[in-house]
């Protein structure tokens, strides 16, 4: 009961952090919004403007967005709410290894959602405002375009946990480096695959995020050699 309680008070925590967080945000939702919308503004032809399709659209577009941003600033005490619950049942030097790796999720994260915004995003929207015809008016409808880029951060932000993902795997003794290295060329197809089904339905933005996932699937190698060598060094100490 005692570990029950304390996963209660875990969650209540996460959870008023992210409702502090959104209701300090929530007055500014529509400038969150329209500095959301930027890389499309910037990318529509001139006299061209977002529109709402739906009479409630101006309100609840800008709350939800505000509510995922809570959500995503909020990451880092999640984190930390996890991370002091499953302390305890830790050895020492288990902390010391995985404190550095609860940090790097956090940063790969933020990484991968400002990869998104300030790189991705003005590519696939100069490409998808540029290539229609002429005749053609573009008018994006507000909660479709979030639904887009909601969907894009949070793939964005996911993918790029994946040195962490093959740090613990190969900490833990699930898999080795030299194996993964063998399925590479199945690696390779899964990245595709994955990015299918992440990303809204455009080879561009798949490609984007398959591309981005390859280079860190090769870090998380890297990374998990030295992590590896380190681990079987304190092995041998002990």
């Amino acid at each position: 009961m005692s570990h029950l309680v304390e996963l209660r008070n875990r969650l209540m925590r996460a959870l008023a952090s992210i409702l502090l967080i959104f209701l300090a945000l929530v007055y500014f939702a529509n400038d969150i919004y329209g500095f959301v919308a930027t890389p499309l503004l910037a990318n529509l032809p001139e006299n061209a403007n977002m529109i709402a399709t739906d009479v409630t659209a101006p309100f609840f577009a800008p709350f939800k967005l505000t509510l995922f941003a809570a959500l995503f600033l909020a990451f880092p005490f999640i984190l930390h709410q996890v991370w002091g619950f499953i302390a305890p049942g830790l050895y020492q030097n288990e902390k010391k290894v995985l404190m550095p790796i609860l940090a790097a999720s956090v940063i790969l994260f933020y990484s991968g959602i400002a990869f998104c915004y300030y790189l991705v995003m003005p590519i696939v929207l100069g490409f998808f405002t540029g290539i229609g015809p002429d005749v053609m008016t573009i008018s994006p409808d507000i909660s479709s375009y979030l639904s887009f880029v909601l969907k894009l951060f949070f793939a964005f932000g996911i993918a790029f946990e994946i040195p962490v993902a093959i740090m613990l795997l190969c900490w833990s003794g699930a898999t080795t480096k030299e194996s993964l290295k063998e399925k590479r060329p199945y690696v390779v197809v899964g990245a595709f695959v994955i990015a299918m089904f992440l990303t809204p339905p455009d080879v561009l933005s798949q490609t984007l995020l398959a591309i981005p996932m390859l280079a860190l699937f090769e870090l998380g190698l890297l990374l998990a050699g030295f992590y590896q060598k380190n681990t079987d060094s304190e092995e041998v100490k002990n």
